[in-house]
């Protein structure tokens, strides 16, 4: 059923209900006028006639027929359009329209009442009257019929019932017309809406404001359902050529060590009795082709995970004490070798924590692994401080070196997949792991010189947040394809869909 059918349907259910009961509340007022009508003309005629009752009572008292007989007449005349009722020591006189004698009477009251008796409604109202003498006292009761008041009452009722009966119809017409031209940009909504398959189509809704609250609403809330379709699809594609390159480059990567350890294991088993210095050899190139396995497969799952990585996932993060947790470690693992850390107590960024401490590990691994001395000993300097930047405060970590360092012609090659030293014992993907976090958290990273000349110096550039203002902060996401990336097919910058 269409919504205009159900609210000219329930609207002509209910105006007759609001009739009728603004019917019967009028009702009530039209009665309560005309019984305060009746009322004050009730008390009139019974402050007018109240003198010639108490004449009566004295005549009576003093038994003077004639006197009583003119007193009488005098009474009924005074009151014509009324009834009247005087009883007393004497007797009970009465006169014109008034209940039978079987009704009870009130003895006295202060405002006129309602009294019934044989299908007749009647207005009375009574009131002492007393005189000097004690036989000169009695009651006097004046009455009206309620005849009128019922009659103009029935015939408003009549009126209400058919006023609501004529309002169902018409009521239900106008609401249903009133309804069909308000719904028109809800009609229009809909069939722009039905129109869309964003399976099939890039088209999507494009809503003119109707300056309807509930359709512009409406159509907003739909174009956020569209979007959120489109950037999780987009996300789901991106996902999925995620997964086919992280197949297709674990494959590529992992054939030569497995290859390798193949081969090795061939030797083993065609000759079970190698001399040792042989096996020993053969052994250290297993352990070592192991070693790479692990580290690819490792280095494989932070790429994907920081290409998978949702905007949810960033919040205010410490650096000062991701660095401080990351250099412990490499104390703990390595204690010969010498590392000096200088940074503040605290500078807070916008990023992914988990992401933050894989990059600042794998600075501090490359630093560790290339970075010896000419007394083979490890010397890592990690630097931690804020710049003024142009737009922002920055936070800058630098990690350096003392070994042989990097050309300048080499140094924009090193943050590439696969790219290595030939004695390396790494993966070659340490430091594009560095470049993709960097470019993740909105900074960059530049491999430079140190200030003496020994040695390499890693330096991220990562904007700062006030701590204050820290939950609204949001930064771009910026993605890279990082294992979808190719020799053929370069690596590229762009942002998350929002």
């Amino acid at each position: 059923m269409r919504l205009s059918t159900r609210i000219a349907l329930a609207v002509a259910a209910v105006v007759p209900l609001l009739v009728l009961a603004g019917g019967v509340l009028l009702l009530h007022m039209v009665a309560g006028d005309l019984h305060r009508q009746q009322d004050a003309h009730l008390r009139e005629v019974a402050a007018a006639v109240k003198p010639d009752a108490k004449a009566l009572l004295r005549a009576t008292a003093r038994d003077r027929p004639a006197a009583e007989e003119a007193r009488r007449r005098r009474l009924f005349t005074s009151a014509l359009d009324v009834g009247i009722r005087l009883t007393g020591p004497g007797g009970t006189v009465s006169g014109g329209p008034q209940p039978d004698s079987v009704v009870a009477l009130p003895a006295k009251t202060p405002v006129p009442v309602s009294v019934g008796g044989q299908g007749a409604r009647w207005r009375v109202f009574a009131l002492p009257v007393t005189g000097v003498k004690p036989r000169v006292r009695g009651t006097l009761w004046v009455f009206s019929p309620d005849t009128a008041a019922k009659t103009q009452l029935g015939f408003l009722r009549r009126r209400v019932i058919a006023a609501a009966l004529l309002t169902a119809p018409l009521a239900g017409a106008l609401a249903w017309a009133t309804t069909t031209r308000a719904a028109r940009p809800l009609r229009q909504l809909q069939r722009r809406a039905s129109g869309l398959d964003p399976r099939t189509s890039t088209a999507r809704l494009n809503h003119t404001p109707t300056r309807v609250t509930e359709v512009d609403d409406l159509a907003h809330t739909l174009q956020v359902v569209l979007a959120r379709y489109d950037e999780q699809a987009s996300r789901t594609l991106e996902a999925l050529a995620t997964a086919r390159a992280f197949a297709a480059t674990a494959s590529h990567e992992l054939r030569n060590p497995l290859m390798s350890m193949g081969t090795n294991l061939d030797i083993f088993m065609e000759h079970p009795r190698l001399p040792e210095t042989e096996r020993v050899e053969v052994l250290e190139d297993l352990r070592r082709e192991h070693a790479r396995v692990l580290g690819l497969l490792a280095m494989f799952r932070a790429l994907a995970e920081g290409d998978l990585v949702e905007a949810e996932a960033f919040g205010p993060v410490d650096l000062a004490e991701v660095v401080d947790h990351a250099t412990a470690d490499l104390r703990r693992r390595h204690p010969d070798a010498e590392v000096v850390v200088r940074a503040p107590s605290a500078l807070t960024v916008r990023g992914w924590e988990q992401g933050l401490r894989s990059m600042v590990d794998n600075l501090l691994t490359n630093a560790l692994v290339h970075g010896r001395s000419k007394d083979h000993q490890a010397h890592v300097e990690v630097f931690l401080h804020h710049v003024e930047d142009e737009h922002a405060p920055v936070a800058v970590l630098a990690v350096g070196d003392r070994g042989p360092g990097v050309p300048p012609a080499a140094r924009a090659a090193v943050f590439e997949r696969f790219r290595r030293r030939p004695d390396s014992p790494g993966s070659g993907l340490g430091l594009t792991l560095v470049s993709q976090q960097a470019a993740l958290h909105g900074g960059q990273v530049a491999l430079l010189e140190q200030p003496d000349g020994l040695g390499a110096l890693f330096e991220v550039r990562l904007p700062l947040i006030d701590t204050s203002s820290a939950s609204a902060v949001t930064l771009p996401l910026l993605r890279r394809d990082w294992l979808v990336a190719s020799p053929d097919r370069p690596q590229r910058n762009h942002k998350d869909h929002s």
